[in-house]
């Protein structure tokens, strides 16, 4: 049988942060690659800027992701 360390269900307010988290995760790197990759999108800026400014809001999505991850020590578990 398969035995998984995690037996215990997710409380409902840490499920609902889960789906906040992977709902705001998806829609910051859409934006992020929207910004790097359609050229009409923020058209006033110069490629070598679109691409940094892109990148930025990728690396913020994946932090911002991560922070969710993390376990909260505080947190009573039921």
């Amino acid at each position: 049988m398969l035995s998984n360390n995690n037996e215990k269900q997710k409380s409902p307010k840490r499920r609902f942060l889960l789906i906040l988290g992977v709902t705001a995760f998806i829609g910051l790197l859409v934006f992020g690659l929207l910004i790097i990759f359609w050229n009409s999108f923020l058209g006033q800026l110069p490629k070598p800027q679109k691409t940094i400014f892109g990148c930025v809001v990728i690396v913020y999505a994946v932090l911002r992701f991560a922070r969710y991850l993390r376990k909260d020590p505080n947190e009573n578990e039921v």
